[in-house]
């Protein structure tokens, strides 16, 4: 028992020490990370997305930057039934480019890497029900995705302890039109 509880002790420290250290883009520009970004590919060592990657297809995020430096995000998640909305403020903490948002728990959320004008990389610690887990996410503002933005994807998310076989690739989907997202801008 005394093992079990050390080794979860170990586990969440190791965790917390690899969240610690994922820093944002430098003189990260909220404004010019707004607009209509494609979620491309991700990462994860969720339970719940390793259990379902292979059938999630791409979605949208229009995100708008506040005055405050909070970024309104508006989702567009492609289902078997249609398309579901959602919207979430990721609300700034610390420094440029680094948000929290209150779920059934908290995301972390980091704007590890973006050119603005062509991919961003998000690194994202999530705690739900009590459950961690880490998650990257490739956005790009078209839906192919390009070399150096896959090449940059693939350098990061081994750095935050990631592995391959936990990555998806998303295939497109028509499910959530234009007109989903911008409704919204």
């Amino acid at each position: 028992m005394k093992a079990i509880l050390l080794s979860s002790l170990l586990g969440l420290i190791c965790m917390s020490l690899v969240q610690a250290d994922v820093l944002v883009q430098p003189d990260f520009d909220a404004k010019q990370f707004s607009g209509l970004w494609y979620v491309i590919s991700m990462v994860s060592d969720c339970k719940v997305f390793l259990g379902k990657k292979e059938n999630i297809l791409m979605s949208t995020r229009l995100i708008n930057a506040t005055e405050h430096g909070n970024l309104n995000v508006h989702m567009a998640l492609p289902w078997a039934d249609g398309c579901k909305t959602m919207d979430a403020e990721y609300m700034k903490i610390g420094s440029e480019g680094h948000y929290k948002v209150p779920v059934n728990g908290y995301l972390d959320v980091r704007v590890a890497e973006t050119d603005y004008t062509s991919y961003g990389i998000l690194y994202i610690y999530k705690e739900l029900d009590g459950v961690l887990s880490t998650m990257v996410q490739l956005f790009s503002r078209t839906q192919d995705v390009s070399a150096k933005a896959l090449r940059a994807f693939q350098d990061f998310y081994p750095i935050v302890g990631l592995e391959d076989d936990m990555m998806s690739l998303f295939s497109k989907s028509d499910a959530c039109s234009q007109e989903n997202i911008e409704g919204k801008a």
